[in-house]
């Protein structure tokens, strides 16, 4: 069953967050505070993703929670179905093997709004599990993946650094960072 807690405020720009079976309550809150601050429309919650009211979450998100809408759907797979089936097109950030950078999409088509066709808004990108990413079932079902590039022996970044760093650079392609 879906609860929905809902945000104060009209969002800003029609992006939503999927955390897809995200182990850390303190990566969760985080991710609250980048979606307020950001002005997205939603955050998405699934399997063993900590939600609001969980203490660790709450007070890494300082309140953003409240002001945020979300809701907890068990099943990333039916958050993506349900995402697609209202129009929305969704993407999953991870480094599997056919994902395409961020910044190269970007670069591509920079007369097009969102740079891209595949990030053209409305848009959900799925983050994954600290661990193992997102699930390759999951991964079978979205319209694109894209990923950061990294230059380290690590493949991946923290992933609340990488939801800051694709949300601002999907905003930067929308041209919404100069309002």
């Amino acid at each position: 069953t879906d609860s929905v807690i809902a945000a104060s405020a009209p969002p800003a720009h029609p992006l939503t967050l999927v955390l897809d079976n995200m182990r850390s309550a303190e990566n969760t809150g985080t991710i609250f505070r980048l979606a307020e601050c950001a002005g997205l429309t939603e955050i998405i919650t699934c399997g063993i993703t900590p939600s609001p009211p969980h203490p660790a979450l709450l007070k890494t998100a300082m309140g953003t929670d409240q002001r945020v809408r979300t809701r907890h759907i068990p099943s990333t797979l039916d958050a993506v179905a349900q995402l697609q089936a209202e129009g929305m097109r969704v993407c999953a950030a991870e480094t599997a093997g056919g994902s395409a950078s961020l910044f190269k999409l970007g670069a591509e088509n920079p007369a097009k709004m969102g740079g891209s066709q595949l990030l053209s808004p409305p848009l959900a990108i799925i983050l994954g599990n600290e661990l193992v990413g997102v699930d390759a079932r999951v991964l079978a079902k979205v319209d694109g993946v894209v990923h950061l590039p990294t230059f380290g022996q690590k493949n991946s970044l923290n992933v609340a650094t990488c939801a800051s760093v694709l949300v601002y650079e999907i905003l930067r392609q929308w041209g919404k960072l100069d309002e």
